[in-house]
């Protein structure tokens, strides 16, 4: 851990997918780190401290506990990086994920200003804007399509009250990741790669014409990393990188591994037809709904937004898209312990 006199910096959601890439680049930048975690027994709870982090026991649905960990801390910047990322979910925990993902940010937001934190980074994501229609969206675009999940829904509220928090003068900047790729990813996206690797995934897909930015997680955890040194209270920059239609990203997976990724693209009422019967299946053995409606509707959509603000304004920097996906590709085999892909050595 950094010195008594090295930047002291609180991290809600750190033993998460972006929240551990974001943790290890402030503790490389010799920060003093301090992260929020409801299970300090995890393994990657453990790995974060051997690494230095200190843990605090804590949730961000629960108030109290919030306030002891600022009040130990005492951040001059706080990451409020928490969230429920899932699609699919069952109705009956709908309200858990609105608690965390809506309550939590009150709660913290709320808890900062009221003890003086200096500066508040809020991940919130370019899903809580919605399709765009087409259109590359900067951080002016205004929701104009109804939430396709439940999750969207979430983060479209959070982000509404995250701006009110800007709006009252508080020195909150908003951060907006688009689709964030990397290495133990667990999106619908990040676990059919891992099925696909495994060859278990079967050559459907649907939606070719559905557009989404990906941006890799290192460069996104650099990015926010960078909005806490540079952002300007009251701004929302865009952590989007480069966007690429499913039919385009099905041929990065296709040349990344040297077989094909989908053979038949089905219509949306077969494809979310299949999705009903599976989800239930999928959720009845403990696995997430990868493949549900939800996930369905959500790929009949343009989610095309631009990164340009935050290059400008942060010095942010995003890698091409399809080496984004051939990097965790090629990260996910290695975890698995495979043979590199036909065609490669």
């Amino acid at each position: 851990m950094g010195g008594s006199g090295s930047l002291r910096i609180l991290i809600t959601g750190g033993t998460g997918f972006i929240g551990r890439r974001l943790t290890a680049a402030a503790l490389a930048r010799g920060a003093s780190v301090f992260v929020l975690t409801r299970r300090p027994d995890r393994e990657a709870a453990r790995v974060l401290a051997l690494a230095g982090a200190r843990l605090l026991l804590g949730d961000v649905t629960d108030r109290e506990s919030v306030r002891r960990a600022l009040e130990v801390a005492r951040p001059r910047r706080l990451f409020h990086n928490a969230g429920w990322y899932e699609l699919g979910i069952s109705r009956r925990r709908r309200r858990q994920m609105r608690a965390v993902n809506v309550d939590g940010v009150e709660i913290v937001l709320s808890l900062a200003a009221e003890l003086g934190v200096e500066h508040v980074i809020y991940t919130s994501s370019t899903t809580a804007l919605g399709d765009t229609g087409g259109l590359v969206a900067d951080e002016g675009f205004q929701r104009r399509a109804p939430a396709a999940s439940w999750y969207e829904a979430t983060k479209a509220e959070a982000h509404a009250l995250a701006l009110r928090h800007q709006q009252a003068g508080e020195p909150v900047v908003i951060v907006a990741p688009a689709q964030v790729v990397g290495s133990g990813d667990h999106s619908p996206f990040g676990v059919m790669a891992r099925l696909f690797l495994r060859r278990r995934l079967p050559p459907i897909g649907w939606a070719p014409q559905g557009a989404f930015a990906f941006a890799h997680v290192d460069d996104v955890a650099q990015a926010m990393l960078a909005a806490g040194e540079q952002g300007r209270a009251g701004e929302v920059y865009f952590l989007a990188g480069e966007t690429l239609t499913l039919r385009e990203l099905m041929g990065v997976w296709q040349r990344s591994q040297g077989r094909t990724a989908v053979r038949l693209w089905l219509p949306r009422p077969m494809a979310l037809a299949m999705a009903a019967l599976t989800a239930p299946i999928l959720r009845a053995s403990g696995q997430t709904a990868f493949l549900s409606p939800e996930a369905v509707r959500s790929g009949f959509v343009s989610f095309r937004y631009s990164s340009a603000k935050a290059i400008g304004q942060l010095g942010a920097a995003f890698r091409p898209a399809a080496q984004a996906w051939e990097e965790t590709m090629q990260a996910e085999r290695a975890l698995m312990g495979g043979p590199p892909p036909a065609g490669t050595r």
